[in-house]
């Protein structure tokens, strides 16, 4: 610990000093061929603690008070690695940048051992993100606007798939460590856009457990965000604008199931979706069923062609300010086409539902009310 960190920490009256060993926990550790990595930076969450430097024997010490179990992460160069320390322990690290960069050593501490179990699964999570990304990156080189958008979808819903698998693990992983820290670390490796149920669900069942830990407390307040657009939960209001300039509320629809359908003209993927809304619309709109489109566009002369070539008779509304637009961040919308459904009362009953998935959820809904 630097002495500016040893400084503040006795203003505040928690230093160091008098602590005992039941107060503290402690990690020491070498790091094997760092090459030009000189510091290894200790983090809670997403907020650094400290970092040390590494001796010429290339090993390191760090000591924190403390009086619960922690969970850390290690950054050495590009490299991160979880660990959980309880007071009293003193836990002995080590890794080797050069032969094994993603793998590492623990003895001390049984938990950061049994996070050791979770490190493959979220690897092979790591490496498709990656595969994916990059595929993409190499994909859009020459694309234009639209294209680009269009393949942004396909990743997407290729990333979705393939995040299942390792939704259904990290779960499990979570139900076996429920008591312990390593459970909550799974849990918060999960996408809340792929996950969203999972998560939830997490949370109720923890209860006050970790209730003192400042990082679990931080994502319990993440998770209360993503609770407020989950099923079952009241949509939030939307007020925008028709090409009339007329002032359009959701919350003008109550009495209704509207499928609230987040687009915009340059989105490929949604113009190719059009067509089977469309259809849908004729087909339930004397059911109390409407649809409402939210376009992100921010170009009006193209958002009112696309509303015309593509024959949407619904009521369309835009406050054109495309991906900065206050919706983007009320309903979360990370691509589109991305959609809501919701009850007469105003309750969100269906989530992202497109093609035979729109339409057999609408036949099941409205027939049977």
């Amino acid at each position: 610990m630097d002495k500016f960190s040893i400084f503040l920490f006795s203003i505040l009256g928690f230093g160091l000093l008098g602590c005992s060993n039941k107060d503290t926990i402690a990690i020491s550790g070498e790091v094997l061929n760092p090459g030009n990595v000189k510091v290894v930076a200790f983090y809670e969450g997403d907020r650094k603690l400290d970092s040390v430097f590494l001796s010429d024997q290339n090993k390191f010490k760090f000591e924190r008070e403390a009086t619960q179990p922690r969970l850390l992460t290690l950054e050495v160069g590009k490299n991160r690695y979880p660990v959980i320390v309880a007071p009293g322990e003193k836990l002995l690290f080590s890794s080797d940048l050069q032969n094994n960069p993603e793998g590492y050593k623990v003895e001390g501490s049984e938990l950061s051992s049994v996070l050791q179990d979770f490190a493959p699964i979220k690897q092979r999570k790591e490496f498709l993100e990656d595969s994916l990304q990059g595929d993409f990156v190499k994909r859009m080189a020459g694309k234009s606007e639209n294209e680009i958008e269009s393949l942004r979808a396909d990743y997407m819903a290729q990333y979705r798939k393939e995040m299942v698998s390792f939704t259904t693990q990290a779960v499990a992983f979570a139900k076996a460590n429920h008591a312990n820290l390593a459970g909550f670390y799974a849990m918060s490796t999960l996408d809340p856009d792929v996950s969203e149920n999972e998560l939830i669900a997490y949370v109720d069942n923890l209860g006050d457990l970790f209730a003192d830990n400042r990082t679990v407390v931080q994502f319990k307040e993440e998770i209360a965000k993503l609770r407020k657009l989950a099923i079952g939960q009241p949509a939030p209001d939307i007020t925008a604008y028709t090409p009339n300039n007329k002032t359009v509320k959701l919350s003008d629809y109550r009495g209704k199931y509207v499928l609230v359908d987040f687009w915009a003209s340059w989105c490929v993927p949604c113009r190719k979706e059009n067509p089977n809304i469309v259809r849908l619309y004729n087909s339930y709109k004397d059911k109390n069923f409407t649809v409402l489109g939210v376009s992100l566009d921010n170009n009006p002369g193209s958002w009112m062609r696309a509303v015309e070539e593509d024959k949407l008779d619904w009521t369309n509304i835009s406050d054109l300010k495309a991906w900065s637009s206050d919706l983007v961040l009320d309903y979360r919308i990370k691509a589109i086409p991305a959609s809501v459904i919701v009850d007469p009362a105003g309750t969100i009953i269906g989530k992202n539902l497109r093609g035979t998935d729109l339409e057999a959820f609408l036949k099941q809904t409205l027939i049977a009310n």
